[in-house]
C-alpha cells in the first residue's frame, strides 16, 4: 500500500529496506549506538554501506517504534506518506524505512549536533549559548512548524520541545519526531505530548488543533530565554512564573544571565519583543495566540537585528567551553544590562 502510494506520487528518494541492512547498520541494534529513547520509540545511529565502491557509506538515524495497534496500521501509513511528502530544510527528512520487523523502523537523515535540550542543559560545564543564536534556533523552528501547518497537507506535530528540535552543522535546527503527529485540525486525541509544554485547553478537551503547537512553541521560546526547564522540583510551571513575571516587571531575575550581559539597548529591546511574542504564544483561551506564520515572520525579523558572531558559533563546536557565572553575579555590565531591560519590560 504504503510503495504504491509514494510510487504513484513520483517518489523516488524514499528507500525500503531490508531487514538484514538495518540490523547490520546498527549493530543488530546495539545499546552503544542508541542515541535516544522517548515515548514512541528508540532511535539508533546508524552507518548504511554504500553496496559498492563507487557508493559512500552513509550515516542515518533509525527509529525503531513501539509496535503499533493493528487496527491502526492504515493511519500509519498515512501518517508516513505525509512525513514522506515533507519537503522543508528546518525538518528532519525521512529517507526511508523498513516494514519486516513486528514494529515498523524508520530511517532518517543523520543530524549531528544533538538536541536543543543538550545544548542549553545537557553539557558538563555550560556554554555561552548568544541571544542571536537562540533567536535563529527559534524563527527556524517556527518556520518549519508553520511549513508543517500549511497546506495542503496540514500536520500539526503534538510534541513540541527542546528534545524534538535537532541540531545540525552550524546549529541550524530541524524538527522531528512527529510520533503524536495528525493530518486532521480539531481531532480528539490521547494526549501523548510532555505535560509540562502541552497547552492547558487541550488537557481540558484532548481536542488537537494548531493553537496546540502554538502553546508548545511558546514554552520553547521562554525557555530558550530563560535557560530553564519548563518544570522543576517545587517550582511553578515555566509558562506561569513567565507571565507573572512579565506582569509585575520582574521578568530580568527570570531570565538567564548571559542574554542580559550582552547589555546593549538594541538587545535589551529584542529581548522585550521575544518576551511579548513567547508570551503571547501561551495565551488563554488559544484563540488569542498568533499563527506560526506570525511568529516565524517576527522571530525572523528579530533575529536579523542580532547577526551571529561567528566566534561564538565556533566555541559552541567544542573549541572552548565558556563557564559563565551564576544569576547572582551583579559586574556593572550586567547591572547595566539589567536596568535597560527593567526600563524596557516597564513601557
Amino acid at each position: 500500500m504504503l510503495s504504491s502510494i509514494l510510487k504513484s506520487d513520483g517518489n523516488i528518494s524514499f528507500t525500503f529496506y531490508d531487514r538484514g541492512e538495518l540490523v547490520k547498520a546498527t549493530r543488530n541494534f546495539h545499546k552503544n549506538n542508541s542515541i535516544g529513547e522517548g515515548a514512541h520509540g528508540t532511535v539508533y545511529k546508524a552507518i548504511l554501506s554504500g553496496g559498492d565502491d563507487t557508493t559512500p557509506a552513509a550515516t542515518v538515524a533509525v527509529k525503531r517504534c513501539k509496535q503499533i495497534d493493528p487496527s491502526r496500521t492504515e493511519e500509519f501509513v498515512r501518517e508516513l506518506v505525509i512525513l514522506c511528502r515533507v519537503n522543508h530544510p528546518n525538518i528532519v527528512r525521512l529517507v526511508g524505512c523498513c516494514l519486516h520487523f513486528q514494529a515498523p523502523m524508520l530511517v532518517y537523515e543523520f543530524v549531528q549536533n544533538g538536541t536543543l535540550d543538550k545544548l542549553l542543559h545537557g553539557w558538563p560545564k555550560r556554554r555561552v549559548v548568544m541571544l542571536a543564536t537562540r533567536l535563529r534556533i527559534a524563527a527556524e523552528t517556527a518556520e518549519a512548524l508553520a511549513h508543517l501547518h500549511s497546506p495542503p497537507h496540514t500536520t500539526l506535530h503534538g510534541d513540541v520541545k527542546p528534545e524534538n528540535i535537532l541540531l545540525d552543522d552550524g546549529w541550524v535546527a530541524k524538527v522531528s519526531d512527529f510520533g503524536c503527529s495528525t493530518i486532521d485540525d480539531n481531532i480528539q486525541v490521547v494526549p501523548k505530548g510532555t505535560l509540562a509544554y502541552l497547552d492547558p485547553e487541550f488537557l481540558q478537551d484532548f481536542q488537537l488543533a494548531a493553537k496546540t503547537d502554538v502553546y508548545s512553541f511558546g514554552v520553547v521560546l521562554m525557555e530558550l530565554l530563560t535557560r530553564k526547564k519548563p518544570r522543576a522540583k517545587e517550582q511553578k510551571n515555566l509558562a506561569i512564573m513567565f507571565q507573572e513575571c512579565m506582569g509585575n516587571g520582574t521578568l530580568v531575575d527570570l531570565l538567564d544571565a548571559d542574554i542580559v550581559k550582552e547589555g546593549s539597548s538594541i538587545t535589551m529591546g529584542v529581548i522585550h519583543q521575544a518576551s511579548e511574542l513567547a508570551s503571547r504564544c501561551t495565551a488563554v483561551p488559544g484563540k488569542e495566540r498568533p499563527a506560526l506564520g506570525e511568529v516565524a515572520e517576527e522571530l525572523r525579523r528579530l533575529s536579523d537585528i542580532m547577526p551571529e558572531d561567528s566566534e561564538a558559533l565556533h566555541a559552541l563546536e567544542g573549541h572552548g567551553y565558556i563557564s559563565t557565572a551564576g544569576e547572582t553575579e551583579t559586574t556593572g555590565f550586567y547591572g547595566i544590562g539589567r536596568a535597560a531591560l527593567s526600563t524596557e519590560l516597564a513601557r
